[in-house]
């Protein structure tokens, strides 16, 4: 297994430009099939988790094709309405399939998905707006069938702004005859990103970004090009980088207004930050500040996926932050490594109190979900000595060459 080898003690300092988002891409990949016909997406970051998507659609009878990071979906062909149980436990992002391939075909037929174990993620929210389009469920020993004679629009109101949820029930309303609106949708920017994709391809959605999303019903799809919108947490894991380390760092091809929640609380440390256009610049401080309170919240809050990355900033900083977490219920499994390296944390439930101290030292540690990962980078960046990070195979999940990344921006790190 790779495992990453990092030398901490080095500013960050150089440039880089932010790719596509992951959690715009796998998406707009399932909302492909929706068309029958051909989609061309740019700016597709090379993932673990792309690439699982990629090879769902291949079983599913899509015919692909990669360009660099550019990619190609044919969906004209006739389509299987099932995955693999072992593909769909891969990866979270597998069950938006269910609404796309309902849209498609008007059944589906996919076990529970997988991905970081970071809590419990029920999809009952996903299955009971599904419900009100007309779809009938049945599960069965992890399985979820769906079968709709007819898909008819529908009010929906959310219980909670899931982006999965939102995500599904927005596929599956595409084709269905008449108005469909979702309340107390997801306002996050993936979500305004699968609805220009859809547009473009002459789908009627209008309100993403708002709690209140409606789609007319459609009879048809045509071809359409796509570029994804740059990844606000990827731009976020490098600034936090930059920040930790007292460095500096440039970010091209950023979206400003999706990154002002983690900007915020970076100021909040110490940081310098200015933004011109598409670019972002940030002047990390000698020594960062302790942040009072960091509350993770749906968007326009504070990500719960920087949560873990703005922590290993925080171990270091001056004074006592309090990290509460109200999306995952166990979101912390980072902690006990940075522990490990020295850091004072205390953890009662979803609240995590960090007392920050001038050093921590490296150590051996694990990576045990996506986001963890990238804390334990950041923490071994700006610790004394050599930190061992292994299962790197979870960062692979949501970050393209991070180790070249870093390096090209001043980081002395290896993958081994």
């Amino acid at each position: 297994m790779s495992r990453y080898i990092i030398k901490g003690g080095n500013r960050i300092d150089g440039k880089l430009r932010i790719g596509g988002a992951k959690n715009s891409v796998l998406p707009i990949f399932a909302a492909s099939i929706i068309s029958g016909k051909v989609s061309i997406i740019h700016d597709c970051p090379i993932l673990k988790d792309v690439e699982i998507m990629i090879e769902m659609l291949r079983q599913l009878g899509c015919e692909i094709k990669i360009e660099g990071h550019t990619v190609i979906i044919d969906s004209s062909g006739e389509l299987k309405y099932e995955v693999s149980d072992s593909l769909v436990r891969k990866m979270r992002s597998s069950v938006v399939l269910l609404g796309a391939l309902i849209a498609r075909l008007k059944k589906a037929k996919i076990c529970f998905p997988g991905g970081c174990d970071i809590g419990i993620r029920p999809i009952d929210l996903h299955l009971k707006g599904l419900e009100k389009l007309g779809v009938l469920v049945e599960e069965d020993k992890g399985i979820i069938n769906c079968v709709a004679n007819e898909l008819k629009g529908a009010d929906i109101h959310l219980d909670y702004p899931s982006v999965g949820a939102t995500e599904n029930i927005l596929l599956a309303s595409i084709y269905a005859k008449g108005k469909t609106i979702i309340r107390n949708a997801a306002k996050e920017p993936e979500i305004y990103d699968l609805q220009e994709y859809l547009n473009s391809i002459g789908a009627k959605v209008s309100g993403a970004g708002t709690s209140e999303i409606t789609i007319e019903g459609v009879d048809n799809l045509d071809n359409g090009e796509h570029t994804i919108i740059p990844d606000r947490i990827v731009a976020g894991t490098f600034l936090t980088a930059a920040a930790a380390t007292g460095g500096k760092i440039e970010l091209d091809n950023v979206n400003i207004e999706h990154l002002q929640p983690i900007v915020a609380k970076l100021r909040e440390s110490g940081s310098t930050i200015y933004e011109n256009g598409n670019k972002i610049y940030l002047i990390g401080p000698k020594e960062n500040n302790a942040i009072d309170i960091i509350r993770t919240l749906p968007y326009p809050g504070f990500p719960t996926d920087m949560q873990a990355p703005i922590m290993s900033l925080l171990v270091k900083a001056n004074g006592t932050s309090t990290v509460i977490e109200t999306i995952f219920e166990n979101r912390f499994k980072h902690v006990d490594d940075l522990i490990c390296m020295g850091a004072n944390i205390r953890v009662y439930g979803r609240v995590a109190i960090i007392n920050g101290k001038k050093n921590i030292v490296g150590k051996e540690v694990t990576a045990k979900d996506l986001r963890g990962g990238a804390a334990l980078i950041i923490a071994g960046l700006s610790a004394e000595g050599t930190t061992i990070v292994d299962g790197v195979e979870h960062i692979d999940r949501g970050y393209e060459d991070i180790e070249k990344n870093f390096q090209s921006i001043g980081a002395e790190i290896k993958r081994d």
